[in-house]
């Protein structure tokens, strides 16, 4: 989308808004694309800090700040944005409001008596390109089967000089709506939200009864390359801090790479280090649990982890090895701090073996969204 657009586009899901390119605070599109104001975080349109003042809100993430780390899971429609009180302070005592804005935004979101009046919410994500963004959905707060107490929690975090503080981290989710009209953006402005005849539905129910219509997006199964599977040069950090404790003594890895298999699988709930000398192709085994109380069932899983340099693959001996000890009603899992070769990883793919691949990439990532920053797993890695 090209600058001299901005006042008339509609906002498309992952369409890319531009500004211009003189290196400067005007390159912003969001003010001229929306009409709110210049600024980091939540832009705003209307009074802030009030819910029933404020008429819109922009919310801008660079998703690049590893203590505080944003996220955005698209298979699930959920958005998790940390707060704007980044050192020590008060939790609400910040320059811009922003976190006077969340505590406002989901207060209102859980009162019972609620008002008919709620800004719209319009996430962005920064693309890396001047400052150009791309529209990620409309946000509402809160998630399905999070409670008052879930999805607005304060969390502690501690400065260079050892002082604690807190901030916020916020769970919103997005709407299912793939277009909002340029038409709606302008009534908006004018306070007609909710009464406009362009409002999306699935905003205006959520408005009136809180129900939820989320944006889920079912991931293609397919073969991911080699790229897709390394991290790139902002995440390669917290692979290089596993690879330097095990690449020494590799057969320490399974036990971590079976703490990685957690963050991604939970209910995990049962786990067995198996042999180094008679692992049969499985360097652990243990238990997933299906459902809640008593109606859980438990299912089988072996994992198998490579402590791999990023230059070397996991190849088709190592992932037929795993497939051919899978028995009926098992699966597997493969941890890697590299990638899987293309036709290993073409042999899980269009044979349909049950095997979960958590790749460099994948662990960087939660790595990255669960701990912060590389000296915190250095930390946690020290704890296993």
């Amino acid at each position: 989308m090209v600058a001299k657009d901005l006042e008339s586009a509609d906002l498309v899901v992952d369409e890319v808004y531009g500004g211009s390119r003189r290196g400067n605070a005007s390159d912003d599109p969001l003010p001229r694309l929306l009409g709110v104001d210049n600024g980091a975080g939540f832009r705003h349109l209307g009074a802030r800090p009030n819910v029933d003042t404020l008429k819109m809100l922009a919310l801008k993430t660079n998703f690049s700040d590893v203590n505080w780390p944003d996220s955005l899971d698209t298979e699930r429609g959920l958005f998790v944005f940390y707060g704007d009180n980044r050192r020590p302070r008060e939790l609400h005592d910040t320059p811009r409001q922003g976190n006077l804005i969340l505590r406002n935004l989901f207060d209102e979101t859980h009162n019972t008596r609620r008002s008919s009046h709620f800004p719209p919410i319009f996430l962005f994500g920064n693309t890396g390109t001047f400052r150009d963004v791309r529209f990620l959905g409309l946000a509402v707060p809160g998630a399905e089967g999070l409670g008052i107490d879930d999805d607005l929690v304060a969390v502690w975090r501690t400065d260079g000089s050892g002082i604690r503080f807190q901030n916020y981290k916020a769970t919103f989710s997005l709407l299912d709506v793939a277009r909002i009209p340029r038409e709606w953006i302008d009534d908006i402005k004018r306070g007609n939200a909710l009464i406009s005849s362009y409002a999306p539905a699935p905003w205006s129910a959520w408005v009136q009864t809180r129900k939820l219509r989320v944006l889920k997006s079912q991931p293609i199964i397919d073969v991911r390359t080699k790229q897709a599977q390394l991290p790139d040069g902002a995440q390669a950090g917290y692979i290089k801090a596993l690879y330097s404790k095990y690449k020494s003594t590799p057969f320490d890895f399974e036990r971590c790479a079976m703490e990685i298999a957690r963050l991604f699988l939970p209910d995990i709930h049962h786990d067995e280090l198996t042999r180094p000398w008679r692992d049969g192709g499985r360097d652990a085994i243990g238990l997933y649990r299906i459902g809640k109380d008593a109606g859980a069932i438990d299912v089988e899983f072996a994992l198998e982890a490579k402590c791999y340099s990023l230059r070397n693959s996991v190849g088709v001996k190592e992932v037929s090895r795993l497939i051919s000890r899978l028995r009926h009603r098992q699966f597997g899992i493969i941890v890697t701090t590299s990638y899987l070769h293309d036709q290993a990883y073409k042999e899980i793919v269009q044979d349909g073996h049950p095997v979960v691949v958590i790749a460099a990439s994948d662990i960087a990532k939660k790595l990255k969204s669960k701990l912060g920053n590389v000296p915190a797993v250095a930390r946690w890695l020290k704890l296993l």
